[in-house]
């Protein structure tokens, strides 16, 4: 996901690619195809055929995906369970997180005003 995160938007690589990029570990090449399968089966990455080969590219930003996980994690919560798994987070986020939560949690709040 990484090499795949560090592309343009429109940008896409081949197994191949993925491979030669991923410098710093000795991984065979149906390996890194296989992973690139299942994350496509996931929806984790889109992916688009080019003569006998795929190419791939995150389906979403590392954010978004991030988002959608945590997102998942709390679906499925009793609204108190919810809270406490939220006060939990907040209780060991850094003072720097609470400040970024609290912008963001404030402009939240302006757009729904609007």
């Amino acid at each position: 996901m990484e090499q795949l995160w560090a592309l343009p938007e429109d940008g896409w690589l081949s197994v191949r690619e993925v491979l030669e990029r991923l410098t710093d570990r000795d991984l065979a090449y149906t390996t890194v195809m296989t992973v690139l399968d299942r994350l496509a089966k996931k929806h984790l990455v889109s992916r688009e055929r080019v003569g006998r080969a795929w190419r791939y590219r995150a389906a979403s930003g590392r954010d978004e995906l991030t988002a959608e996980v945590l997102q998942s994690s709390l679906d499925p919560l009793e609204p108190g369970d919810r809270k406490a798994a939220l006060l939990h987070f907040l209780d060991n986020a850094s003072a720097e997180d609470l400040d970024v939560l609290r912008a963001g949690l404030a402009e939240v709040e302006r757009k729904q005003s609007r």
